[in-house]
C-alpha cells in the first residue's frame, strides 16, 4: 500500500485502527507495522501492476459473514467456473444438490449481543450453522480418482474417500461434527501448523489471479526463512497414522485423541513447523484483493484483505509465527476471542 493512498484510508475510515476494540474483545492483537518493509519498499517484494486497484475505503472489519464450517475441496485447480457449483459432476455441484436435504447442525450458544461482545466480523464457530463451500487447488489423496479429499475448517481436519457423487456430498455433510464420519470416509487431524487460503479464482475477479502466486511466492520465501516447510499439496494422512475412526474409546477418549494430535502439529509443539499454502475459489469480498485466510490447529481462522507482498512478512511473524492478528488488515474471522490467553496459539 503506497503512502499515499494509506493516509487516504485512514482519513476516510476504511483502514482505521480497531486494535482497542478487538483488545476489549480479548483478541490478541499485534503492536507491529502490517507492512514488513519500507515504504517504498527497499527489498525488492513484488509489485502489483498499475491497473490492480482495490477498495481502499470501506471498513474492511465486519466484511465477512458468520458461519460454522468451512469446506475446500480438491480439484487441483487454480481457477473455476465463475460460480463453482456450475460445473456439472463436480463435488461442489452435488453439495448444492443435497444441501438442502441434511438438517443443520444446531449452534450450541446463542448469539451474544450488548457490552463486550465481539466487534463485528469475529464470530464464534459454535454460534453459527452455515456450512461455506471453496473449490481448492489441492489434489485428492485417494488412490481412487473420482473419490475426493476435504480440507475441514475451523475442525482441522481433512476428510477423504468422499465420492463425487450426491450420495458422497450428502455423506460428506452428513459426517460434520461427528467423530465417526461412517464406514467409507477416513478422516484425520490435518498435519500442518498452519494451513493457509489464498483466493485465486480468475473468473470471479482477475485481481485475485494476479495476487494468488505472487503472495504464495512472498508467504513461502518469508516461511522458509523462519525454518519452516511449506507444502502446496497435502499430505497423503494416511502415511501418519490410522483415522480418526479408528480410535477406539468412549467419545471423551475419542475427543482426547483429536486435542492431542491438533497440539502435536501447533507451532510450539511441532518438531518440524509445516505449513499448506492453498489456491482457493471466491470467498466473497474480492474487492479487499489480495485476499487470505489463516488457519491454526487451535481453531482460530483469521480473514485478511488488502495483502500485498510486502505485508507477508509481517504475518508470517506476527499471525502465524506469534499468533497476534494484524488488526489494519483483519477483515474477521473465527475464534479470535481468548480470555486470558496472549496468542491464538495458546490453548
Amino acid at each position: 500500500m503506497s503512502s499515499l493512498r494509506k493516509l487516504k484510508a485512514y482519513v476516510v475510515g476504511g483502514v482505521g485502527d480497531q486494535s482497542s476494540e478487538l483488545k476489549a474483545a480479548a483478541v490478541p492483537v499485534s503492536e507491529a507495522d502490517c507492512r514488513g518493509c519500507a515504504d517504498p519498499c527497499d527489498e525488492g517484494h513484488d509489485e502489483y501492476p498499475s491497473r490492480f486497484d482495490v477498495d481502499m475505503e470501506t471498513q474492511m472489519l465486519g466484511s465477512i459473514k458468520p458461519y460454522s464450517r468451512q469446506l475446500v475441496l480438491s480439484t487441483g485447480k487454480s481457477d473455476w467456473e465463475k460460480d463453482i457449483a456450475d460445473a456439472r459432476g463436480s463435488l461442489a455441484a452435488y453439495v448444492e444438490t443435497v444441501r438442502g436435504e441434511v438438517p443443520k447442525t444446531k449452534s450450541k450458544k446463542a448469539p451474544r449481543n450488548g457490552p463486550g461482545s465481539a466487534p463485528p466480523g469475529i464470530y464464534d464457530s459454535s454460534e453459527a450453522s452455515k456450512v461455506t463451500i471453496l473449490n481448492g487447488s489441492h489434489v485428492t489423496v485417494c488412490d481412487d480418482t473420482a473419490r475426493e479429499t476435504v480440507l475441514v475448517f475451523p475442525d482441522y481436519k481433512v476428510v477423504t474417500e468422499v465420492d463425487r457423487s450426491e450420495e458422497g456430498a450428502r455423506k460428506l455433510l452428513q459426517s460434520l461434527g461427528h467423530s465417526d464420519s461412517g464406514d467409507s470416509l477416513k478422516t484425520w487431524v490435518l498435519p500442518y501448523s498452519c494451513v493457509i487460503l489464498l483466493c485465486s479464482h480468475k473468473r470471479r475477479d482477475k485481481r485475485c489471479a494476479i495476487a494468488a502466486p505472487k503472495l504464495e511466492k512472498a508467504l513461502t520465501g518469508a516461511l522458509e526463512r523462519e525454518g519452516w516447510e511449506v507444502h502446496t499439496q497435502v499430505e497423503d494422512p494416511s502415511l501418519l497414522g490410522p483415522p480418526l475412526e479408528e480410535v477406539s474409546g468412549t467419545e471423551q477418549d475419542k475427543e482426547a485423541e483429536v486435542l492431542r494430535r491438533l497440539k502435536s502439529v501447533d507451532p510450539k509443539n511441532a518438531e518440524t513447523k509445516r505449513a499448506l499454502i492453498v489456491r482457493n475459489s471466491h470467498m466473497g469480498g474480492h474487492k479487499f484483493a489480495g485476499n487470505v485466510i489463516i488457519n491454526t490447529p487451535q481453531g482460530a481462522t483469521i480473514w485478511y484483505g488488502r495483502v500485498t507482498p510486502h505485508e507477508v512478512d509481517a504475518i508470517v511473524k506476527e499471525t502465524v509465527i506469534e499468533g497476534k492478528v494484524l488488526s489494519p488488515l483483519l477483515r474477521g474471522g473465527l475464534n479470535l476471542a481468548r480470555p486470558g490467553r496472549a496468542s491464538l496459539h495458546d490453548w
